[in-house]
């Protein structure tokens, strides 16, 4: 099956950094914004928030780290994709707190191409569980000047609940990069949720204090989801009125304001 047809709107091209070789889909004008999916990889659902993005007047960069593009989150052979992630490949830190994954060097040059291509201020960025976390190593990056962190979820197991996969070399860099530029970033939970502990969105308000702007929603303010707490805040959980949709809102307006779309 032709997963990616759902796909067809955009423009598809292969990203090489010299190392890594990744497919990127591309759609609209502006200036960029890159949406690192969540696991399992580039669902469906991930795509009406992108094209709301760009409805908004940004381009918006989908990069395709892991699973099969356009394969629906509920397909069985998503849990593979998800083990493997976690548990073989290198190119992620899954584990270890105070360090980044090695894929993030790769995004950062695909945000240099971004912004070389559309211009702007800058180019925002967002992740989205597994990834979540990987929009604020990103900050190392001139060219990024939007991190938006959507439930992030590593380093994963309970000693690492205030943990974050960012080495303490990017949280320096993005504390002076946001004092000196006057930037911010935003973070994004459904409260409860096992995956993204409170703990972690402590640290975060702990280190970079009004710079981080938490956004913690209740779980009655999310749409049902596949599992049984909701996680995926501009995804598969977001409702379409409510607190859910004026998070995915604010999102956006981010965007726009520190990018100049």
């Amino acid at each position: 099956m032709a997963y990616d047809a759902v796909l067809s709107a955009y423009d598809k091209f292969e990203f090489d950094d010299g190392r890594w070789t990744r497919t990127v889909y591309r759609r609209g004008s502006g200036p960029a914004v890159i949406i690192i999916h969540e696991m399992p990889g580039l669902h469906p659902q991930v795509l009406p928030f992108a094209e709301r993005v760009a409805e908004a007047g940004m381009t918006v960069y989908l990069p395709v780290l892991f699973g099969v593009a356009g394969r629906p989150a509920a397909h069985p052979a998503g849990m593979l994709t998800m083990l493997s992630g976690m548990c073989v490949r290198f190119e992620f830190n899954a584990w270890r707190s105070g360090k980044s994954s090695p894929i993030v060097d790769w995004l950062r040059a695909l945000a240099r191409k971004a912004h070389a291509d559309c211009g702007g201020k800058g180019v925002g960025a967002v992740g989205m569980c597994f990834t979540g976390g990987f929009a604020l190593a990103m900050m190392t990056e001139p060219a990024v000047v939007a991190p938006v962190l959507s439930q992030p979820s590593l380093p994963l197991g309970r000693k690492n609940a205030a943990g974050l996969d960012v080495s303490p070399a990017e949280i320096a860099c993005a504390k002076r990069r946001f004092a000196e530029e006057d930037l911010s970033m935003i973070g994004l939970r459904f409260k409860g949720d096992p995956l993204v502990p409170a703990a972690r969105f402590e640290t975060l308000k702990r280190e970079f204090g009004d710079r981080f702007e938490a956004i913690e929603l209740e779980p009655g303010d999310a749409r049902p989801g596949p599992l049984k707490d909701p996680h995926s805040v501009l995804s598969l959980n977001l409702a379409e009125t409510g607190p859910s949709k004026a998070a995915e809102q604010r999102v956006i307006a981010f965007f726009q304001e520190r990018t100049g779309a």
